[in-house]
């Protein structure tokens, strides 16, 4: 089954037109449980990866979710996305690379702590054997490693929410309080950006914007992916629930269900309290460095 957006409820370039060169367009993954194969685009699926090329692994020190204890060993990479190209339209794929694949180590990192992510580019038709997807760890939290899903890809029309710029923001902050008096509409919410598992477009942060900056040539990096803790939540529902979900679980408030927990949590994924990791690249070095940041309420 596809997953459609319903259409914006207002038409927000007509209203802001301020807004018309910050459109940007994102692919929303839209995971559903499932039981992908190597060969298919998925989140936390088995990945189309060479016997001849070793598994990722993370030899850091790891911390157990939630606790101040270290784990010492080194632990495999968990699939967290593999999509290929065709099924994310005008994503800047490296030249020669039709499939985009990253992992991460499913335990706490950094500061704040969160799961390491890694990305790979490589070309699908270039595997001929394929290495089997290794079990998840042990002791590895099964909030950090994605359930198998299904994605059904959508590419949508984004607009800057935590990301407006300040100037323009209280250019238009009357007339977005107005909007939202006489619609119900509130801008960030439910004309903005995309909750959920998506790739391009704006970051779906829950704090204030982190951009890193790429360290070869300085400039703003770009944003490749976020990771979401759910599809949808007690606000965003309202305009980014797809048509097909509203018509299993209905337009009612959306909780407490079987169908309505399917829709809002695919993946079976908390990181943090409810928060989202967020990848960057450069597109701007032939390299690609990449970078992440990770936020929750």
């Amino acid at each position: 089954m596809t997953r459609r957006t319903p259409p914006r409820p207002v038409d927000v370039e007509a209203l802001f037109p301020e807004l018309r060169p910050l459109r940007r367009e994102a692919v929303r993954l839209h995971p559903r449980a499932g039981r992908p194969s190597f060969r298919d685009s998925s989140v936390g699926g088995p990945l189309l990866w060479p016997a001849d090329e070793p598994w990722p692994v993370c030899d850091a020190e790891h911390y157990k979710r939630n606790s101040g204890t270290p784990y010492e060993g080194e632990v495999c990479l968990v699939p967290v996305v593999q999509v290929h190209r065709t099924d994310a339209p005008g994503l800047p794929f490296p030249p020669g690379c039709d499939l985009l694949q990253v992992l991460w180590c499913p335990y706490d990192h950094g500061s704040p702590r969160c799961p390491l992510p890694q990305v790979h580019w490589r070309s699908a038709g270039s595997v001929k054997e394929v290495r089997e997807t290794p079990a998840p760890h042990a002791e590895a939290s099964e909030y950090y490693v994605p359930d198998p899903c299904a994605v059904h890809p959508e590419r949508v029309v984004e607009y800057p929410g935590l990301d407006l710029p300040e100037d323009l923001s209280d250019m238009l902050g009357a007339r977005l309080d107005r909007l939202e008096r006489e619609t119900g509409w509130h801008y960030q919410y439910h004309l903005a950006e995309a909750p959920g598992i998506k790739l391009g477009g704006y970051p779906s942060w829950t704090q204030e914007p982190v951009w890193p900056e790429c360290g070869w040539c300085e400039r703003r990096m770009d944003h490749l992916l976020t990771v979401s803790s759910w599809e949808y939540d007690g606000a965003t529902w309202r305009t980014w629930l797809p048509v097909e979900d509203r018509a299993t679980i209905g337009d009612g408030e959306p909780w407490g269900s079987e169908q309505a927990r399917e829709a809002q949590n695919p993946a079976g994924l908390m990181l943090g309290d409810t928060g989202g990791l967020y990848v960057f690249e450069c597109w701007s070095c032939p390299e690609r460095p990449m970078a992440y940041w990770f936020d929750c309420s």
